[in-house]
């Protein structure tokens, strides 16, 4: 049997888990005290901390998201979003880096092909500008 939990999907999952009791102890919390859940989010109560530790959770994933994906597609800098959200916005640095992210996989899939779309055994085109056969002619 593979193993399927890798460390990073045991600090999403964990993340998700504080997502929901995060998010859920405070929902429960504006159901008990019989709060305006909308009222409150324009005013103060439950309803703005649950707000408050939903987006923190999921910039905490995404920040984790960062990091990882910055690293495997070798994107100089990935770190420098996450302190970038401190000084910005995540709700900026985050579709930011999905933008470059984009670039760097376009750029990558140009890198693999040959002009006739065909990549050689390696992913790359040959040196004669045509795909690698593999054998010999």
């Amino acid at each position: 049997m593979t193993r399927h939990w890798s460390p990073l999907a045991v600090v999403y999952l964990l993340l998700a888990v504080a997502g929901l009791v995060g998010t859920w102890w405070f929902n429960i919390r504006a159901i008990a005290e019989s709060r305006n859940y909308l009222g409150d989010l324009f005013t103060s109560g439950p309803a703005v901390s649950s707000i408050t530790v939903d987006l923190l959770v999921a910039a905490a994933a995404g920040s984790v998201f960062i990091i990882v994906e910055a690293r495997r597609l070798g994107m100089r800098l990935g770190w420098l979003y996450v302190v970038g959200a401190g000084v910005t916005a995540f709700a900026f640095t985050f579709p930011l880096f999905l933008a470059m992210r984009q670039r760097a996989l376009n750029a990558r899939s140009v890198e693999v092909t040959d002009v006739a779309g065909r990549p050689d055994a390696a992913g790359r085109p040959d040196s004669t500008g045509s795909a690698a056969s593999g054998g010999s002619s």
